[in-house]
């Protein structure tokens, strides 16, 4: 294909052979210039095997570079210019692990990853060469995102039985999926509240139990990649629990009784005596007793011992007679 250029007093002619080139062949082209008012003719020649690549891309499919977990991804690598056959290649980490070459000729060539694992998360880039040199295209990040799996509903401290007045934690945990979850807890399909968990993990919800709190519940979690929902869990909320001050009962006195722990007998109150002259004909009977102050209640055993000896210290004087009696006096006297 030829062409011609005027400019003031030059003509100027551009002329290829082939004019109608192949991808991949080579090329001829002559530039002529002519002058007045004599003609000059200049000829340049250049022999090419193609033309490089050039704006390399990497583009995914799904286009927003998040992938769910067992989904397929596809990896596109393109460039805007380049002849020839171009060799197309993928790499995954900065550190550039290659995974896949293809050699073909096209712009554009695709590499797929059937069923995407955790593990494959991560910066991706690809590169083009048409035998000059490698372009490399920009990172792209790959998110993999995990659904939820089913949660587990539990209440704390308490298994299946609590009390009115009780304060239960309503637990629900979704041991996997990506962030943020979403859980909603339901007492007989009613909803009691929802939470958000926008790390990951479990969320609590705390209840003051009534009577009508008794029944079935049931909680969900959700992170956009479907609904999972727990088992039904059932709790039984009874009478309300006694509590722990109540006043004494005063027709039941708590009694202290005694202990006696490896000790010996309690220390016996020392004997009062006293002197009754009882006249009864010439002789005067002497009583000597003993005053027992009140005791506490003891065990069988040692009320046993007590009336034996209480028997040994209650004694009588000796008969004295009146006679006798009568000096004692006198000498006191």
């Amino acid at each position: 294909m030829d062409r011609k250029f005027k400019e003031d007093d030059q003509v100027k002619e551009l002329i290829a052979r082939p004019s109608q080139p192949k991808e991949g062949g080579s090329m001829t082209l002559t530039c002529k210039i002519k002058l007045a008012p004599k003609e000059s003719n200049v000829e340049y020649c250049v022999f090419k095997n193609g033309i490089p690549v050039s704006d390399v891309n990497l583009k995914t499919h799904p286009q927003s570079g998040q992938v769910v977990k067992g989904e397929k991804l596809v990896l596109i690598c393109s460039a805007t210019v380049g002849t020839g056959s171009i060799t197309f290649s993928w790499y995954k980490g900065e550190m550039g692990i290659k995974l896949k070459t293809k050699t073909q000729h096209s712009l554009k060539a695709e590499f797929e990853i059937p069923m995407m694992k955790e593990s494959n998360a991560g910066p991706y880039y690809c590169t083009a060469n048409n035998g000059y040199e490698n372009i490399l295209s920009e990172l792209v990040n790959i998110i993999v995102r995990v659904p939820v799996s089913r949660p587990v509903l539990t209440f704390g401290d308490f298994r299946d039985q609590a009390m009115v007045g009780d304060m239960v934690e309503l637990r629900c945990e979704a041991q996997r999926g990506s962030p943020p979850i979403l859980y909603r807890f339901y007492h007989e399909d009613v909803n009691l509240g929802n939470s958000s968990a926008p790390s990951g993990g479990g969320v609590s919800l705390n209840v003051s139990l009534t009577a009508e709190h008794s029944g079935n519940y049931s909680c969900e979690a959700d992170n956009g990649l479907g609904v999972q929902y727990s088992e039904v869990v059932k709790l039984n909320v009874t009478g309300r629990r006694p509590s722990r001050d109540l006043a004494r009962n005063p027709s039941h006195p708590n009694r202290q009784d005694p202990i006696y722990i490896n000790s010996s007998e309690p220390e016996q109150p020392e004997p009062d005596y006293e002197n009754a002259n009882v006249a009864n004909g010439n002789e005067v009977y002497s009583l000597v007793y003993q005053v027992q102050q009140e005791r506490p209640l003891e065990t069988v055993d040692s009320l046993r011992t007590h009336m034996e000896r209480k028997d040994s210290l209650d004694i009588y004087s000796r008969l004295k007679k009146r006679n006798d009696i009568d000096m004692d006096y006198e000498d006191a006297m």
